[in-house]
Parts: C-alpha cells; sequence; structure tokens
C-alpha cells in the first residue's frame, strides 16, 4: 500500500522531508489514507471536553480526539505523553526517557498553555507551570479526549493552547477483572491487574500497576558534550512507577449518582546532573534520581431535577511533588477545586451558568538550606455558556469572569459556529480570547518578578470536514497570538538573582494548518495527519524552542487472520534547541511496528516494535532517545 515510507537511519534534511513525506502525506490525508492513535470515533460517541458537558461528537465545533482503552492497549506505549504524540497537532519534547522531564505542545503552544484534568481533577505546577507528564500513569488511565484550541471561556486560567482530559476505568454491569504483564527493550517489566463492575446501585473499579526499566545512558559520552558540555556518567538510566486508582459510584436515584475518584502514583527516574568538568581530570556527572509523586481525589454529585434542569457539583483535590536527589530540589504543588455547575435544556437550546474556585499553593526549596518558598493564591469566576443545534447549525457561545486574589478581574469569551454544507461536509469557524496567569514561583522565587502579568492570547480559527461512510477528511487552520508572553530574561531589571528573571515581555504567534483523515479498505484501515506550523517569537522572529514546522503520522492497520497487523511512521523536520536559533535539532523519522490477536476468549497478545530502524534523534540537545525497541504483553479479561 505505501511503497515509499520516507525511511532512514541518518538525519533527514528539510529538503528531502518535503520531497520525498509531504506528497505522500498530502495524498494520505486527501486520499483517505489517515493515521491516528485510535480508530475514527463513531459520529455518536459522546464527548465531555468540548464544553464541560456530555455532548455527541457530531454536534461540537472544536477541533477534538479522543483514544479509548484499546487503543492505548495497542500502542504498547509507557508514558501519557507517548500516545498523545501521535494525534494531530501535538508534539512532545523530553529530556531522555521515560520518566524524565516532559513537555508537550498543542498547536506549538507552550506546555504550560494546556489545562489537564484526570477525572475531571486539575493537575498543574506552580513551579514550572503545566501538567508534570512524566509522573502521569498511563496504566490508569481509559480514556482521553483532547480539545486543540484555547477554551479559557469554559475551563479559566491555563487553557491557551488546549484541554486534556485523562478518564479512569468506570464499573460496568457484573463484575470484570484483569490482569496483565510485559516485558520489552531496556530490561522493561510491566505488572497490572484490577477488577470493575457494578451491583445494583453500586459500580465500582480498581486498578494496580507496576513498571520498571534498566534504562540506557541518557547523556551518552560522544564529542558534542565533552568539548562544550563537560562529561557524563556512562550508567543506565533507569525507572520505577507505581500507581493504584479506586472509582466508585452509587446512583442515589435514577436521576442523582454520587462517585468518588483517588488515584495514587509514585514515580523515580535516573538522570545525569552535572558536579564539574571544568577541572583536570574533569569529574564525571553524578547519578541523580528524580522523583514524581502525584496523588488525586474528586468527589462529584449530579442531580437531574427534571427535563430541564441539572446540576453538579464537585470538590477535587492534587497533590504533585517533584524531588531530585542526591543533588537537593524539591517542590510541591497543591491544588483545590470548586464546582457549582448548572444546566438547562430547551429543545435545541443548552445554557450552562457555571461558578467555580480555585486554590493554588506552592512550596519550592533549591536545597536543603535555602529559605522555603511557600505562598498561595486563589481564583473565583462565574461562566455563563449557550449551545444550539439544529439541521445544519451548531453554535456555541461561552463567556467566563475570573477574579485572581492578586491580578484582579479577567473576562474571556469564545464564539464558535458550524454548518453542514451537505450531510457529509461541514464547515466550523471559531474565536476565543485566553489567559494564564504566571506560577508562583515565576513570581516569588530568587528567578521572579512580582510585577509580571499574565499571558493572554486572541485566536481564529476555520475548519473543513468531510465525512462519508468510511472515509473521514479535515482540515484546520488556525491563528493564536500570545501577548505579554513569559520567558526567562538574563538582563531582567529589579530581580535578586544575578543570572537573570522571568519577565512578560514577549510576544508569540502560534499558526499552521492541520491536515487530517481515515479510511478503510475492506480489512485495511489507513490513518494520517499531517501539521504545518510557525510557532514564532515576534520579538526576535525566531521559533519557538524545540518545536518543528512540520510534523506527521502516517500507518494502517490490517485485519488478517486473527490478527491485526500495524505500521506507522512519525515524521518531523528540524527544530532549534534554543531561543536564539543557534543549535539545531536534526529532523527525524521513524517506523514503528505492532502486532495484536486474541490468543484465547480471555487472553489478549500485544507486540510492538518501536524506531524499527534504529534511528538516532533527539528531543533535547544532548539527551539521547530510546533506539530500536521491542515490547510483548499479555492481558487476560475474561468474558
Amino acid at each position: 500500500m505505501i511503497s515509499h515510507v520516507c525511511f532512514s537511519r541518518g538525519r533527514v534534511p528539510a529538503r528531502r522531508f518535503r520531497q520525498a513525506c509531504l506528497p505522500l502525506a498530502l495524498v494520505s490525508a486527501f486520499g483517505g489514507t489517515a493515521v491516528h492513535a485510535q480508530e475514527a470515533p463513531a459520529l455518536a460517541e459522546t464527548v465531555v471536553t468540548a464544553n464541560r458537558t456530555p455532548q455527541p461528537l457530531s454536534d461540537l465545533v472544536g477541533d477534538v480526539s479522543i483514544v479509548d482503552r484499546k487503543a492505548i492497549e495497542r500502542s504498547g506505549a509507557t508514558g501519557v505523553a507517548d500516545v498523545l504524540s501521535r494525534l494531530p497537532g501535538i508534539e512532545i519534547s523530553r529530556s531522555g526517557g521515560v520518566g524524565n522531564t516532559t513537555s508537550l505542545f498543542i498547536r506549538g503552544a507552550e506546555t504550560r498553555f494546556t489545562a489537564v484534568y484526570l477525572d475531571g481533577v486539575r493537575i498543574d505546577s506552580q513551579s514550572t507551570g503545566g501538567a508534570g507528564w512524566e509522573g502521569i500513569p498511563l496504566s490508569q488511565i481509559d480514556r482521553i479526549e483532547v480539545l486543540r484550541g484555547p477554551a479559557a471561556a469554559v475551563y479559566g486560567s491555563d487553557a491557551v493552547g488546549g484541554v486534556i482530559q485523562l478518564f479512569t476505568r468506570r464499573g460496568e454491569e457484573g463484575v470484570s477483572p484483569y490482569a496483565g504483564i510485559g516485558i520489552g527493550s531496556y530490561g522493561l517489566r510491566k505488572i497490572e491487574g484490577g477488577v470493575s463492575g457494578k451491583s445494583g446501585l453500586f459500580d465500582y473499579s480498581f486498578g494496580v500497576a507496576h513498571e520498571e526499566s534498566k534504562g540506557y545512558n541518557v547523556q551518552p559520552v560522544d564529542k558534542r558534550n565533552v568539548t562544550k558540555d563537560g562529561f557524563t556518567s556512562p550508567d543506565r538510566d533507569g525507572y520505577n512507577s507505581t500507581s493504584g486508582n479506586v472509582k466508585l459510584g452509587f446512583q442515589i436515584t435514577p436521576d442523582q449518582r454520587i462517585e468518588a475518584t483517588m488515584l495514587a502514583s509514585d514515580t523515580k527516574a535516573g538522570y545525569d546532573a552535572t558536579v564539574a568538568y571544568k577541572t583536570k581530570p574533569p569529574i564525571l556527572f553524578r547519578d541523580d534520581v528524580s522523583s514524581n509523586t502525584l496523588r488525586t481525589a474528586g468527589l462529584t454529585w449530579s442531580a437531574k431535577w427534571n427535563d430541564v434542569y441539572s446540576t453538579r457539583v464537585q470538590v477535587t483535590d492534587s497533590q504533585s511533588v517533584y524531588k531530585t536527589q542526591p543533588s537537593f530540589y524539591r517542590t510541591e504543588t497543591k491544588l483545590r477545586g470548586y464546582l457549582f455547575q448548572n444546566e438547562f435544556r430547551f429543545g435545541p437550546h443548552l445554557v450552562t451558568a457555571t461558578l467555580e474556585r480555585r486554590e493554588d499553593a506552592l512550596e519550592n526549596a533549591a536545597t536543603t538550606t535555602s529559605k522555603l518558598l511557600s505562598r498561595d493564591r486563589s481564583q473565583n469566576a462565574i461562566s455563563l455558556g449557550y449551545g444550539f443545534v439544529q439541521g445544519p447549525h451548531s453554535l456555541q457561545l461561552h463567556v467566563r469572569h475570573d477574579r485572581d486574589s492578586e491580578f484582579g478581574g479577567k473576562t474571556t469569551g469564545s464564539a464558535a459556529y458550524g454548518y453542514a454544507i451537505t450531510p457529509s461536509l461541514r464547515f466550523t469557524a471559531s474565536a476565543g480570547t485566553a489567559f494564564r496567569v504566571p506560577t508562583l514561583y515565576q513570581r516569588f522565587s530568587e528567578y521572579g518578578l512580582a510585577t509580571l502579568k499574565p499571558e493572554s492570547s486572541r485566536n481564529l480559527e476555520l475548519g473543513l470536514q468531510y465525512t462519508e461512510g468510511a472515509t473521514q477528511l479535515g482540515v484546520v487552520a488556525y491563528a493564536n497570538r500570545v501577548q505579554n508572553l513569559i520567558v526567562f530574561d538574563g538582563s531582567a531589571k529589579g530581580c535578586a538573582s544575578s543570572f537573570g528573571c522571568y519577565a512578560s515581555t514577549a510576544r508569540a504567534r502560534y499558526q499552521g494548518v492541520t491536515l487530517s483523515g481515515s479510511h478503510r479498505i475492506g480489512d485495511v484501515t489507513l490513518r494520517s495527519s499531517l501539521d504545518f506550523q510557525d510557532p514564532r517569537d515576534l520579538a526576535t522572529h525566531n521559533l519557538l524552542a524545540r518545536r518543528a514546522q512540520r510534523h506527521a503520522t502516517i500507518g494502517a492497520d490490517w485485519r488478517v487472520a486473527g490478527w491485526t497487523l500495524g505500521a506507522e511512521v512519525q515524521t518531523s523536520s528540524r527544530r532549534y534547541d534554543d531561543a536564539a536559533n543557534s543549535v539545531k535539532l536534526g529532523g527525524y523519522t521513524v517506523l514503528n511496528l505492532s502486532a495484536t490477536t486474541q490468543i484465547t476468549r480471555d487472553l489478549n497478545l500485544v507486540a510492538r516494535v518501536d524506531n524499527a530502524g534504529n534511528k538516532d534523534y533527539q528531543f533535547a540537545r544532548l539527551y539521547a532517545t530510546a533506539g530500536r525497541t521491542a515490547y510483548v504483553g499479555l492481558k487476560w479479561t475474561p468474558q
């Protein structure tokens, strides 16, 4: 089917990327050969993320992707970010392997510009900003919803680039136990187990998992870091992760439900930290270990009072702790959330009115002897939404006012309209504003400035979607402009550190086009996505660090003789490692292969080879990525 996959062991120059991969991707997108990390969702599927209330996917105007449990298991991935990186509009950057610091960019936007929720519980860091992706356990995730584009008028601060909702398993009728094991390259070992079910008015789900790997040397010694950046420790930087979750639900009445969720995860990963490299002889890096601890809890009461009016009350709590040893660093973020949401449905009309409160707290210590930074703040918000779906027309309007305890009031709004030109062809257009307040670390640490301003954005978006039988095609064009972008400025004035401080002086523009599609021919499913983007600093006109101007995913699944065989190509053009665009990161193209089958009625097998050509590339300068890796897993799920 795909006779030429743009595959190479060496560096992929921009010209070769355009000449080889681009035509194939264009043919794929417009000819129906599309690849995503999931099967194309049915139009009747319900989505929560877009407007914070369940709605049919066919009614939405937003740019949404869905990943279900089957797709997660088939991926053989070990990190949430690795699954997301195969979706349209998403890139990742990682300083080493799984368990090391990971950034995620939606449409090129900063990692802190994505609002992340786990079972409705907000996850964020008041140190770096954004979720700590390396600490979120993929083994506990049952479903992922991704909304690309600003959504601050619905979610408040942080949703400048998009929103990602992660969901754990929910119990269904009967009793459904499961258990799984897996082994892979670099000494990877996985084990998981759990049970879910429903009995009468009560439903439940329990899950535990442990995963460990000997890893590889994330900073290998070579001429690139010996000459300029010193030496590294020639050790293997492995990781281990233990996690568990509980979800309990009780149907008080046919129209009232209460649900409690809890998740705990502990991840430790090795990395190489600098000791001294200018001494003679140079002192090797010593082996440091980072630790990520994540705790989430939520309690939700939902009630449908009549055919028109329903409510949802929610209290959530999360704690994220990152620390390193033996070179000490520790930062802890606590978030508390309160939500009271009201919905009014009148025929094709949906009106929502929401009150929300968020409380943030940070404790940060750079060394065992440094002064502890301990700060907190709060935000209160009221939001209104209106939705209308009738015939070929879909309309969504939102306005929200947030009042921050430090910055005062901020109002955001959005408007989106969809029109079905034909039963198969749909046009969408949207505009929205968004913001993010500076983290407590950016304002009050030794590198902080208390005078920082909130980052704000304006976004315009146009889309066209075609759906006919087994064919789905889509194109989305967007332009998101950010003011008061916070960057680290070595020449900033008025800060305590001689190295510089954070400053809200930059401006950025994230614009681009995303092409995507899927098509099924008999037992073969073809999928693809292609992104052209220009994430740029408007002050310097440089590209933003670690983001490519072109990236794509192309592949196919073939069902034959009880097996599902998959091939997937991920490709990206070159990027720059620094804001000055002086250090290049070469483009790359990798081939991933997979095979799944049902061995017995209750036993499934998944096998996967990632980076089959053993491509040598980097997400971040001097940090190696894994070479060719293999994984085999078995999962028992009695029917």
